[in-house]
């Protein structure tokens, strides 16, 4: 533990420091400023606009409410607002990193067993514990890191419904909760090519090979790169009961061999994730979306299929093309059969407060039944 990071701050003329905690991989904070119950909400908003961080000492409840209240003095600004669908989405997005800056810089401590020594603070052992693992140091986290913490700790103890499995998935912390069903209803009605071996590459929490699993297929390959998304997906197929169907496998995209169905809902949006998190939503470069396509002709099987779910999100955001996705499943010697859409559900789809609203609300989910292409035989002379 020695080439962790540490936070350093000074109290009454005395040096500590503590080990310093982000999931999104920010640096800690290189000035620091012990805060109570008596600093103002706009005294506190101007040092985190500042970048000094606040090392809570006083009432967590206390803390809490000023964090909703620079959230709100962050909300007041107006939303700006390109020329374009994709210059909009990239102020949006600078936006959003430069709120989570400043309301990361509200922290608070943690002892060596992840005990808050504060005033009415909450139990969260739990949720450290299954994020962070054992530790014998005290940290420093920040608030809303921990408020994350907390939330997709009660995400995994309740579980999400799945209807088309007629069963809950427990997604962890940092694995991508399948909150927006409709891709995994696409996965459960697609006509399919076999009942016999399936890849399905990047799994996450295993949502899609347990769909697959549950329509009757015999085996399932599951691959990620990801070691919490393959233990979560463990987890939610062990207590579906397809432990035994599914095979899981630490890879980036294909297992060897090749399979007549290969199944991958990669990120959606091309763009650059802003912590490692994000890359759940975001595939810089269409990285994972080329070398799926680019990868699938030499893992099927003569005759199989690969399904390819996407949103045309990032056709809407002026983002890629739709061209661009044509072309690339031509040049991976592809072909497609078939494409079945389906419409988003989620709230945002009917926000016109959304700065994204109408790319949102014409957004369309599909999935893309692939196959290598076929050859082109010259003509015999007769």
């Amino acid at each position: 533990m020695t080439d962790a990071p540490q936070l350093h701050w000074v109290n009454a003329g005395q040096a500590h420091s503590a080990l310093w905690r982000s999931q999104s991989d920010m640096a800690p904070p290189k000035r620091v400023q012990l805060a109570d119950d008596t600093l103002k909400a706009d005294t506190a908003y101007r040092l985190a606009c500042e970048g000094t961080a606040l090392l809570w000492q006083g009432d967590f409840q206390n803390a809490r409410q000023l964090l909703q209240a620079m959230a709100r003095r962050i909300d007041r600004n107006p939303k700006k607002m390109g020329t374009t669908p994709a210059e909009s989405f990239h102020l949006h997005r600078q936006a959003q990193a430069q709120r989570a800056r400043i309301l990361a810089m509200l922290l608070v401590p943690l002892e060596a067993d992840y005990r808050i020594p504060l005033r009415r603070a909450p139990t969260v052992e739990a949720a450290c514990m299954m994020v962070y693992g054992p530790t014998a140091q005290s940290s420093v986290v920040s608030l809303r890191e921990l408020q994350g913490l907390i939330g997709a700790h009660e995400w995994h103890k309740k579980g999400v419904d799945i209807p088309a499995l007629g069963g809950r998935i427990y997604p962890q912390h940092g694995v991508f909760s399948p909150l927006r069903g409709e891709y995994v209803d696409l996965v459960a009605s697609a006509p399919l090519p076999t009942l016999d071996v399936a890849f399905d590459i990047g799994t996450g929490t295993g949502v899609l090979a347990a769909v697959l699993a549950k329509r009757g297929i015999k085996r399932i390959v599951a691959t990620d790169q990801d070691p919490r998304a393959l233990a979560c997906a463990s987890e939610n197929l062990q207590r579906l009961g397809y432990a035994a169907q599914v095979e899981l496998l630490q890879t980036n995209l294909f297992p060897t061999g090749r399979a007549p169905l290969v199944v991958c809902n990669p990120p959606w949006v091309p763009a650059r994730p802003s912590s490692p998190i994000e890359y759940a939503v975001y595939d810089p470069d269409s990285r994972m979306l080329l070398g799926f396509l680019n990868g699938l002709a030499s893992h099927l099987t003569p005759n199989g299929e690969g399904w390819l779910i996407l949103s045309d999100l990032a056709e809407h955001l002026g983002l890629r093309s739709r061209a661009f996705l044509l072309d690339a499943i031509h040049n991976a010697g592809l072909q497609v059969l078939e494409r079945h859409d389906i419409r988003p559900r989620h709230p945002k789809a009917s926000d016109s407060t959304d700065v994204l609203h109408t790319a949102r609300a014409a957004e369309v989910t599909s999935l893309w039944r692939l196959s290598q292409l076929a050859p082109i035989h010259p003509a015999t002379k007769g």
